[in-house]
């Protein structure tokens, strides 16, 4: 089993571009709440600003907020969102999306080839891929220890490729049962496989749980790229690794019928991913 995430530095993103992107990003947080109200979430959705995986009136909310939109495929994204993103931002959004999405599937492709899974199996299951981006913002709050920027968990997605704005640190992953700090580094891309992944390679891929603590004093900063299969995409575990490793670890089901299910239950480490263990 092999537990994956990394920064990545040689990803051949222009600095200029991610600096470009990071002044926008805040920009884009300190926008005045009547324009903000224009991107809200409507009832019923996670994309737009707002909070997701709330299932309780008496919920203890996460000390964040966030921007959720699907940037591909181009037909899946929400046009009344989208038309209301400030244009200089919004063009910026459609090349940091193309380009990241450039890296998911060039390393899709290497994981593909280290586990000697099948070529068009892995093509198959992301020719079409879905890529969301979710924006998060950590204000500073006087007492850090007494809450939790994000709860611990592993992303649902494929695979996330993270940028860490504003150089604040705050991400923590779990190693080895504790918590380590992912100190940002400038420019660096944080790589994190997540459990639709670990479905696939049928467990050998682990998914990571994470969590963000915030800061007594400065805000926090981060974007997350998601990629997982297309909506419709079937996942499950590669035929050729269950072929060899004569055991199925996981269920099948839609891509977007898990994210349903994600979406509906409160955040909890893995508990998601256990459900559709065998």
């Amino acid at each position: 089993m092999l537990s994956c995430w990394l920064q990545l530095v040689n990803h051949g993103i222009d600095s200029s571009f991610l600096e470009k992107l990071e002044t926008e990003v805040q920009e884009f947080f300190n926008l005045p709440m009547k324009e903000k109200q224009k991107l809200w979430q409507r009832s019923g959705e996670f994309e737009g600003f707002g909070q997701v995986n709330i299932v309780s009136e008496n919920q203890k909310l996460d000390w964040g907020d966030m921007f959720i939109l699907t940037t591909e495929p181009i037909r899946s994204r929400k046009s009344h969102l989208f038309s209301k993103l400030p244009p200089p931002f919004r063009e910026t959004l459609e090349t940091y999306s193309s380009e990241v999405k450039s890296i998911a599937k060039i390393l899709f492709a290497k994981m593909a080839s280290v586990l000697e899974i099948k070529h068009e199996e892995m093509e198959d299951l992301f020719d079409d891929v879905w890529q969301s981006i979710k924006i998060n913002y950590y204000p500073p709050c006087p007492q850090p220890d007494q809450v939790m920027g994000l709860t611990q968990h592993s992303d649902a997605a494929g695979l996330t490729i993270l940028l860490q704005v504003n150089q604040v640190e705050g991400l923590q992953i779990k190693k080895d049962g504790k918590w380590v700090v992912v100190k940002p580094l400038r420019d660096a891309l944080v790589v994190n496989v997540g459990e639709i992944l670990e479905i696939i390679t049928n467990g050998r891929y682990r998914s990571i749980e994470h969590r963000a603590v915030v800061n007594s004093e400065k805000e926090r900063l981060s974007v997350a790229m998601f990629h997982s299969p297309g909506k419709e995409t079937i996942i499950r575990p590669a035929k050729s690794l269950v072929d060899r490793q004569k055991q199925c670890l996981f269920k099948s089901m839609s891509t977007q019928e898990y994210f349903d299910a994600f979406f509906t239950q409160k955040l909890n480490g893995k508990s998601h991913l256990d459900l559709m263990r065998i």
